[in-house]
């Protein structure tokens, strides 16, 4: 690219949106819709996230959710912006950076403590037994500097059945009856319509965070879900919006530029990205309550704070266009459907998950969060991960992915020392 003229050709745009986020392409293209749109010159002051009612727990909750899966002890600033542009609904897990996201949260609530009672707060855990979730709870307590959560997940819920027990329920029961929480629900990477529908049914889950995207929204499936969760009074967090696909991995097919072209031709003559598109795409569900979206710089922040605040809506060509691409790159688009590939096999393998973490390391930039999903493995399951026969479980791949391939990607990118990346 020429230094001179500083332009892009839209095929240079997609790979900077997609490669460094839409912060990047912002930073490069002033006059991007909203890039501005916060400044403080204005009389009536910056405009804030719009709130959406938070199911039948009478909140109100940003649309905006700030994801703290990342590293924040050098981003106080962040966290603070975005609390002043009305991002108060802030998400954080006790495995997240190894508990580091909670400190760095708590270091804020320790300086600015007006603001804990204004912010919708939001912890997770992993473990499924009342004397391990008291546990965690103290420890999430304790690093976030608060007497309370507003929002309790079990993370990373594959099977509801087995996982929110009545033992469960009682817990959590008793845990709002104490002030410890005042809401309860679980996290989905995986086989999500049949969780959202499970969930729906228990009659005790107040909210519930899920992989939601425009290649899974208009799916049959999912619009009963979501419909089930609203009927049943659940509030919705929308996570993984972006839904990107294992683009480094097909990197020699180049079979999507016509697509990616006209996707971002398309937008940017709109006034937004392709990102931006695809955050409006989630919000004009009115069932879902909130975007979790993490936000590592002051950049991608505003630009998703610019897309809540813009009042206009997709067009149809605009859907049509995305739902084209969805179709055209499902081909490298893990869609969570755990229940098909991982039944077929012979062995107990997480493929989803496994999928996933190989997916924070190729395209969401996170090596070391992939790296540490991926050593909690057993480590039998490791060893033996790349041995395994996937035909079975590739024919019942509704995208038809190189299983046996992105497994042993995932066993060469990801089997690294844990304590090199730190």
């Amino acid at each position: 690219m020429s230094k001179k003229n500083q332009t892009y050709s839209r095929r240079e745009f997609f790979k900077l949106t997609g490669a460094a986020g839409i912060g990047s392409a912002i930073a490069s293209f002033g006059n991007v819709a909203g890039a501005s749109a916060l400044g403080d010159s204005s009389d009536a002051g910056p405009q804030l996230v719009p709130t959406r009612p938070f199911g039948k727990t009478g909140e109100h909750v940003s649309m905006l959710s700030f994801g703290g899966s990342q590293n924040l002890m050098s981003k106080q600033l962040l966290l603070r912006q975005a609390f002043k542009m009305g991002v108060t609904y802030w998400d954080t897990a006790e495995s997240y950076s190894g508990g580091k996201s909670e400190q760095a949260m708590g270091k804020y609530f320790q300086k600015f403590p007006t603001d804990r009672k204004k912010i919708f707060l939001v912890s997770k855990a992993r473990n499924s037994t009342p004397a391990e979730l008291s546990q965690s709870l103290h420890q999430s307590l304790e690093r976030l500097k608060t007497d309370y959560l507003d929002l309790y997940f079990l993370h990373m819920v594959g099977d509801v059945k087995k996982q929110l027990t009545p033992e469960v329920k009682a817990w959590a029961e008793k845990a709002k009856s104490e002030g410890k929480i005042r809401f309860f629900g679980f996290s989905t990477h995986k086989n999500m319509e049949i969780g959202l529908m499970e969930g729906a049914k228990l009659g005790w889950i107040d909210g519930i965070m899920t992989t939601y995207n425009y290649r899974l929204m208009n799916t049959d499936d999912m619009k009963r879900a979501i419909e089930a969760c609203t009927k049943a009074g659940i509030g919705l967090t929308a996570m993984k919006t972006q839904a990107k696909f294992f683009a480094r991995f097909y990197a020699d097919v180049g079979s999507l530029s016509g697509a990616e072209e006209a996707l971002s031709d398309r937008f940017l003559k709109r006034g937004f990205t392709p990102e931006q598109t695809k955050l409006k795409a989630v919000w004009e569900n009115p069932r879902i309550a909130s975007i979790c979206s993490e936000m590592p710089n002051m950049t991608i922040l505003r630009a998703n704070v610019a897309a809540a605040l813009d009042k206009n809506e997709l067009s149809y060509q605009d859907r049509h266009l995305l739902e084209g691409y969805a179709h055209e790159s499902a081909f490298g688009y893990c869609a969570g459907c755990a229940k098909l590939c991982e039944s077929a096999l012979n062995h107990t393998v997480p493929v989803s998950d496994i999928m996933r973490y190989l997916m924070y390391h190729d395209e969401y930039d996170s090596p070391q969060r992939a790296v540490r999903l991926f050593h909690d493995l057993h480590p039998m399951m490791r060893k033996n991960l790349a041995l395994i026969n996937y035909s079975s479980a590739e024919q019942s791949c509704p995208q038809k992915l190189p299983i046996a391939r992105l497994m042993n990607r995932a066993v060469n990118v990801l089997s690294m020392n844990v304590t090199r990346i730190v």
